[in-house]
């Protein structure tokens, strides 16, 4: 998933966080998983985009994607997310 998101330019890098124990409900039960976890850098025009694609290409019917717009940060890096996620 994250190797596509950087080749279509969707986002400019990810972490990921292997081996996340989720708990939560779903069908009427109590699910427990062991799940990866991404945390992918983007800019503002391409979030959309990018859950999009997440949503049309992930194995779960109803992926955890969420957004979280940020209020501040290295000048130069956010500089790098706008570079790597242009074209």
């Amino acid at each position: 998933m994250s190797q596509a998101l950087l080749e279509k330019r969707l986002i400019a890098c990810a972490n990921l966080y292997d081996n996340v124990t989720s708990l939560y409900r779903w069908q009427g039960g109590i699910q427990q998983e062991q799940e990866v976890t991404i945390m992918a850098k983007t800019n503002a025009a391409k979030v959309a985009g990018a859950i999009e694609f997440i949503k049309s290409t992930h194995s779960y019917q109803l992926p955890c994607v969420t957004a979280h717009p940020l209020a501040d940060g290295s000048a130069p890096f956010l500089q790098w997310v706008e570079d790597e996620t242009a074209g």
